[in-house]
């Protein structure tokens, strides 16, 4: 419960900001149109749940399970001046899986199947010129971090990336949407509470931060498919280390140069509207890193979910 409403709350942070209507006043953009006041603000929430049960003179070896997962994005935007943009973004999922055991019919704890928490802020000076000076800071966590049985940790491990470069929108329409940028970032890994490798469980723990800095490519593309009835979301975030601060601790061992190889990760969202305010998504995402594996990690959810939007 406690997790639901962490996700509720943080959900909750980018939208107390009250959208202002529209000005007949407000400032135009190159292009002579009006450029919106105040908070652009659209979340959409999902939930997809799946739910089997058998009794105990079921022939065969099925068991029941119990499987759920809540998500959540949540986008603020406002043009805050002539010159200065504000887009904010927060990604939130958790899910987790109950299944009974096939021979005593007892329910194990649920592990988990889905985790993350992705917050970034990027500030983008637009004065009119080819691209777009920006700056950007990102936060990656997760609820419930399960890797050490011994002492389970929330909101960890976390990332924190910051960035500065130039953006290029290539798009800007009210359905149509295309804005890329490149710049240099730094990132910082912190485990808190966590066992050096190699310790034993009874080890003193410590709190593991390492650093790396190099090269950032982003592109956001969003449009309508199938005349509107279908919209695509598609964020592909390329990383190129230039620097990692433990890599000379890893001289001569198996995979020492891993970290300089580029993390990719390229997220697709397939919306159909089946209401107003309710939605199919279909989530496709492809993750490379070479550091966790040397293959691409494939995911895919199918999900009927909410759609709010304040404009």
């Amino acid at each position: 419960m406690k997790l639901w409403l962490v996700m509720i709350v943080a959900s909750g942070m980018l939208l107390m900001a009250s959208p202002a209507p529209a000005d007949e006043n407000a400032p135009a953009d190159e292009a002579g149109e009006t450029v919106p006041e105040g908070w652009q603000i659209a979340s959409d929430i999902n939930l997809t749940l799946t739910q089997n049960a058998y009794t105990d003179n079921w022939d065969g070896g099925e068991t029941g399970a119990l499987s759920w997962a809540l998500n959540s994005n949540t986008l603020a935007e406002s043009q805050l001046t002539d010159t200065v943009n504000s887009k904010n973004t927060l990604k939130l999922s958790f899910g987790q899986t109950h299944s009974q055991d096939r021979e005593t019919r007892t329910w194990a704890k649920p592990s988990t199947t889905t985790d993350l928490i992705d917050l970034e802020s990027v500030l983008r000076l637009t004065y009119g010129w080819s691209v777009d000076p920006f700056v950007s800071g990102r936060v990656e966590s997760r609820f419930l971090d399960t890797r050490d049985q011994v002492k389970k940790r929330t909101l960890n491990p976390t990332t924190f990336t910051e960035s500065v470069g130039v953006a290029r929108v290539f798009i800007k329409e009210e359905s149509r949407e295309w804005t890329t940028r490149l710049g240099g970032a730094v990132r910082q890994h912190l485990d808190r509470d966590a066992l050096p490798e190699g310790a034993t469980e009874d080890a003193e723990r410590e709190n593991l931060s390492t650093n790396d800095g190099g090269v950032e490519f982003v592109s956001e593309f969003r449009t309508p498919l199938a005349d509107g009835a279908i919209t695509l979301t598609s964020d592909l975030t390329i990383y190129k280390a230039l620097y990692y601060s433990d890599s000379d601790a890893l001289t001569g061992l198996p995979g020492a140069d891993d970290w300089k190889s580029p993390d990719i990760n390229w997220e697709n969202t397939f919306s159909a509207g089946i209401t107003k305010h309710i939605v199919v998504n279909l989530y496709i995402q492809a993750l490379y890193d070479k550091e966790i594996d040397a293959d691409v990690r494939l995911k895919e959810t199918l999900s009927l979910g909410f759609t709010l939007k304040f404009l």
